[in-house]
């Protein structure tokens, strides 16, 4: 199904300018916008994958991944094909870099309406939708419609994003968004502009941004990949630059495995991931976690004030040891997160 774009504007010849992310591409008449779904016909940008889901299951939420957002609660997730980012270690390469499709003709995904995404998360209980598997900015107006569905009936929307957003596209579907995920790469822009086709300082706007000035809960997520962007002087940035937007910021320093086009690279050591841990907390970041391997005591939740464990996780199996949701049971410390 397609659907005219809600963030584009008419240019001159026929031309139409996507409004969505931060490439703002001016598209031709009969093309499509870096995404490939999003595309110039007839003198209007439409979304050409609206409702059409080519990944769809059931999750916990830490698999997003959040940690301090209604934790060892299912979500229902669901992408796209298509992508704004052309990431060379793209670990779901086979649906975010499909490009070249007719929409008209070619299988690009069920048919899964914004209505029957919410019908099917209130029959099974599902308190939660989460947009992710590919860029979910690239799907805006799929997003944007069922997450205001799903916000009328009581539900919960997640967005895992590289966060490339604009912030026309982030003030438009705030009200309706209550938690992301946002991916932080990299420090570098040369590493945006050259491994996954974007720019640093828009993702650097926009965590700051949605963190302090929306009511969406976020997290962040650094992939590290070894002799690209693990070095201590880039953790560092990083670090200190979550830090200052917030220390209850929580970041996932996260393993990165051979895929898509850098196969002849090594994965991530633990050392690799322990060392970007305390490099996050001697900056001040309250919650460190280490992710896409097994290490469970780094995967805990510990209360900033005291120091007692207040979530055990080992990896999906989570277990907190509260008396009250979000407060630590030794001090009676309110972790920052959304618990209830």
């Amino acid at each position: 199904m397609r659907k005219e774009a809600y963030l584009y504007r008419k240019l001159k010849k026929g031309y139409v300018q996507c409004l969505a992310c931060e490439h703002y591409c001016a598209v031709a008449p009969g093309d499509m916008g870096k995404c490939g779904v999003r595309r110039n016909i007839d003198g209007k940008l439409m979304l050409v994958v609206y409702g059409k889901a080519i990944a769809v299951h059931i999750d916990p939420v830490e698999k997003k991944p959040l940690f301090h957002f209604l934790p060892g609660q299912p979500v229902f997730s669901l992408g796209t094909v298509g992508c704004n980012f052309t990431c060379k270690f793209c670990q779901n390469w086979e649906i975010s870099q499909v490009r070249q499709f007719d929409d008209q003709h070619d299988y690009i995904g069920e048919d899964w309406s914004p209505e029957a995404i919410v019908e099917y998360s209130i029959r099974r209980h599902l308190p939660m939708i989460a947009y992710t598997y590919n860029e979910p900015i690239v799907f805006f107006e799929y997003a944007y419609d069922t997450a205001k569905l799903a916000h009328e009936h009581g539900i919960r929307n997640i967005f895992v994003s590289s966060g490339f957003e604009t912030k026309q596209a982030i003030d438009m579907i705030s009200p309706y968004l209550d938690a992301a995920n946002i991916d932080l790469k990299s420090f570098n822009d040369k590493f945006y502009r050259e491994i996954s086709g974007g720019r640093l300082k828009p993702v650097l706007r926009n965590i700051e941004y949605t963190t302090k000035e929306t009511n969406i809960w976020v997290e962040v997520t650094t992939l590290f990949i070894p002799g690209l962007n693990d070095s201590p002087s880039e953790m560092r940035d990083i670090a200190q630059f979550l830090a200052g937007v917030s220390p209850d910021l929580p970041w996932h320093v996260t393993a990165f495995h051979p895929d898509y086009q850098m196969l002849d690279r090594p994965s991530t050591s633990l050392d690799t991931l322990l060392r970007a841990h305390e490099i996050g907390k001697e900056a001040g970041l309250n919650y460190v976690y280490v992710g896409n391997v097994l290490a469970p005591e780094k995967e805990t939740t510990y209360c900033p004030k005291c120091g007692a464990p207040v979530i055990q996780r080992y990896g999906y199996y989570v277990k907190p040891l509260w008396k009250e949701p979000g407060v630590c049971p030794r001090c009676g410390y309110h972790l920052a997160g959304v618990w209830r």
